[in-house]
């Protein structure tokens, strides 16, 4: 669970990531160069990404923890194996 200063930090984050979307959505709408606008979109991606391995961090370190310690090992693992895929593919 994501502690008060990680909630800002990764708010700040998703509204650059939102500022980020509408600049792609604008350089699509003046038909910008497709590789700056392809970068824009790399840009983007790897943002979100962040995001997830923060939220995933934080998971870890607290939700996984819990989990574990009541016993819980094998769900708590494949569920974040599950997600860990999931952020990679």
């Amino acid at each position: 669970m994501l502690n008060d200063m990680e909630v800002e930090k990764v708010s700040r984050r998703l509204r650059r990531i939102q500022g980020q979307v509408g600049g792609i959505e604008k350089m699509v709408q003046d038909h910008r160069y497709c590789i700056d606008v392809l970068q824009q979109i790399a840009a983007a991606r790897a943002a979100l990404y962040q995001v997830g391995m923060v939220m995933l961090e934080s998971h870890s370190q607290s939700c996984v923890v819990d989990a574990i310690q009541k016993g819980h090992e094998k769900e708590a693992i494949d569920e974040l194996m599950s997600v860990y895929k999931a952020l990679h593919k």
